[in-house]
């Protein structure tokens, strides 16, 4: 299983229909709203790393109300 986190900025306002919207895209594992300059952190699994980043490009960039993404794929387990 492969693993991406996703630092996700969102609009003003638009926070709680994003989380909406993010948990209900197959293979996003878990959402959580965090402070800082980023509102969300989205984990992300898929069998391959391809499939998982076209989660994040062709699914979760497309949610309305998106101000901007980071994506870190995951290198190792700790």
């Amino acid at each position: 299983m492969e693993t991406l986190f996703l630092l996700v900025e969102v609009e003003v306002g638009k926070l709680d229909e994003v989380l909406r919207r993010m948990k209900a895209i197959a293979g996003v594992a878990e959402v959580q709203a965090v402070t800082g300059p980023f509102d969300l952190i989205v984990k992300v699994e898929a069998p391959h790393i391809n499939e998982a980043l076209d989660t994040v490009v062709h699914r979760i960039r497309r949610i309305p109300g998106l101000k901007s993404t980071e994506t870190l794929v995951t290198v190792g387990t700790g």
